[in-house]
């Protein structure tokens, strides 16, 4: 199969220029691309073997003759041959990109990795597969410090603004600053698209079936099969896992979204113990993301975690959606407050802009790393307060906010700098570009500067809060 034969669009992803670098690498470990499924790795691939002369694509799951390639032994160089005999296509150093899909299904491939970094180092291999993770738990080894591992999520906004054609609505938003903010038509035009995005979601599929027909309804039949298809794969976990308990704990996730999850809400009358295997499950594909809490007293901020205190987010917005359509029964009300409420209230009421603000800081961060999310809670009976994200930055603790507007609903980021000592902050709203300082008259009148970073601009993060 060779991409160059591809009919489909193909929408550009972020991770391309990783991809591409990589590849460029006069020295390169094979690759292993890891995410939950249907977050778009296989097409990323094949758009990556464009740019060789040879492209060769076994996929263990449909293609089961190839495993007994790897049954014998791991001699790549005996191996290598009989795959390009098999695929009628070369395979040669320099010129072949060898992707080995579903490779879950062939753990000896996985084992092979390493060999192809030792024996034949010029060659170009990658290998994904849905439920990657789980094979690689079961592995004695698979080459650590010879192969380079890849994270790869659902499209991010931006990704969502260049499947629509909308390069150019991206290029104004990201000359945008404080001094410079978003002309009216501009900003309300973003505005429009993020609540689509919130609906639409990041899964390839359906952003491909948004821009296809700009029909909600086709796209949550799209969200349907995916949701439908994770939870066909729920027996393939472990057999020691529940698949009812699997799915009931993912629709409960869906439901408990960004509070500190309560493994006691999740239907059954299963024990704490199960509840959290079955989470550990759904996190390790990629279907939950955590967001732990830290005490932010400094960096790292996993050094001060703990870790029975835990807030879930879906890893995407429209398929969770769909899961509290199937675990509620209706969303409707939800529907039609994102797609016709006030910018402030869009932001104050409801969880899913919350969601999006951490999924979005998290889906732009480098690929080439495993990244932890972190939150600030006090639950103090007199004093409750909550800081949605807690961030690195610049060597210091930065609080993050999800907030609509200046006046009100900030007392628990007062209270956060304030104890610990902080200048600096971000609130995440759907308001323009722009900055305030907040003068704190219980800190003897210390100045706490705010960067105000759009929903719809979290790519821009960086660059606004170093301005």
């Amino acid at each position: 199969m060779c991409p160059k034969n591809q009919s489909f669009m193909y929408y550009r992803r972020i991770i391309d220029e990783y991809l591409l670098e990589w590849a460029q690498k006069k020295e390169h470990k094979p690759l292993l691309l890891r995410g939950a499924r249907q977050v778009g790795k296989s097409t990323a691939i094949r758009h990556l073997g464009e740019q060789f002369e040879h492209y060769i694509e076994i996929n263990f799951e449909k293609q089961p003759a190839y495993r007994s390639l790897f049954e014998k032994d791991l001699d790549v160089k005996r191996i290598a041959p009989l795959i390009a005999a098999m695929s009628k296509t070369s395979v040669e150093e320099g010129k072949t990109l060898l992707f080995l899909d579903e490779v879950q299904d062939c753990p000896q491939a996985i084992m092979a990795l390493r060999y192809f970094r030792e024996d034949m180092p010029g060659l170009h291999v990658v290998a994904a597969g849905s439920l990657l993770e789980f094979a690689l738990d079961e592995l004695p080894t698979f080459g650590v410090g010879r192969i380079h591992s890849m994270f790869m999520y659902p499209m991010t906004f931006d990704e969502f603004l260049m499947a629509n054609g909308e390069q150019a609505l991206l290029d104004l938003r990201n000359q945008a600053n404080e001094d410079n903010p978003l002309d009216e038509i501009i900003y309300t035009q973003l505005i429009d698209y993020l609540r689509t995005y919130m609906l639409v979601g990041g899964m390839p599929e359906s952003v491909v079936k948004w821009v296809e027909t700009h029909d909600f309804l086709q796209c949550q039949e799209v969200q349907d099969d995916i949701l439908m298809g994770y939870e066909d794969d729920f027996p393939k976990y472990r057999k020691k896992v529940d698949p009812v308990l699997l799915r009931q704990t993912m629709r409960s996730a869906a439901t408990q979204v960004t509070k500190k999850f309560v493994y006691a809400q999740v239907p059954g009358n299963y024990t704490s113990y199960e509840v959290k295997k079955a989470l550990e499950m759904l996190i390790k594909a990629g279907i939950v993301v955590p967001v732990m809490h830290t005490s932010a007293n400094g960096l790292p901020l996993g050094g001060e975690c703990e870790p029975t205190i835990r807030k879930m987010l879906l890893l995407d917005t429209g398929l969770m959606l769909r899961l509290l359509n199937m675990t509620t029964g209706d969303t409707t009300e939800i529907t039609t407050h994102i797609l016709t409420a006030t910018a402030a209230e869009l932001v104050n009421k409801g969880t899913v802009a919350e969601m999006l603000a951490g999924l979005e800081y998290l889906h732009y961060l480098s690929p080439n790393l495993r990244h932890e999310q972190y939150y600030w809670v006090r639950q103090s009976k007199n004093s409750l307060a909550e800081i949605d994200y807690i961030i690195p930055w610049h060597s210091q603790v930065m609080p993050v906010e999800v907030k609509a507007g200046v006046q009100g609903g900030m007392k628990s980021l007062w209270d956060f700098m304030r104890e610990k000592k902080i200048t600096q902050a971000v609130r995440c709203s759907l308001e323009n570009f722009g900055t305030f300082d907040y003068i704190d008259e219980k800190a003897n009148n210390a100045v706490r500067h705010i960067t105000i970073c759009p929903l719809y601009a979290i790519s821009q993060m960086p660059r606004l809060v170093d301005k």
